[in-house]
């Protein structure tokens, strides 16, 4: 029997104020995502820049199965935000971009806390994507 990943908030907040995560399901799916070498790694390969999975996979020294099976997991936990590279030739791709700039990590007598704080979208790359070629 398979289950259906954890719903994690998929809106954006401003860095002054940060999306709080208390749901167990929620906690869990990011803090194995950021456990994970290789989800680290695509989240650093992206920080700077929006890549395909090609590109992610050879970045990241990873092949094409298992760099889009951690895309998944960092699409589904909510730290990679996914969008679409438009191209003249019609060839168009999804393109990857690290969704989070912070991660704090709280435990109290009532559990564990996730204060995470989003990226903001950038126009500008927004613009530049549409007119790739």
């Amino acid at each position: 029997m398979s289950q259906s990943p954890p719903s994690v908030p998929s809106h954006r907040s401003t860095p002054e104020k940060p999306t709080e995560l208390t749901a167990e399901s929620a906690v869990q799916a990011i803090l194995a995502a950021l456990d994970d070498p290789d989800c680290r790694a695509i989240l650093e390969a992206t920080s700077e820049q929006s890549l395909t999975a090609a590109e992610i996979g050879e970045a990241c020294d990873l092949p094409s199965s298992t760099a889009y099976r951690k895309i998944d997991v960092l699409a589904d936990a909510g730290l990679l935000e996914e969008e679409l590279r438009i191209r003249r030739s019609g060839k168009h791709v999804s393109e990857y971009a690290c969704g989070v700039d912070d991660v704090n990590v709280s435990v109290g007598v009532d559990g564990v806390h996730l204060s995470v704080s989003h990226c903001e979208p950038d126009a500008d790359a927004g613009l530049a994507a549409v007119f790739a070629d």
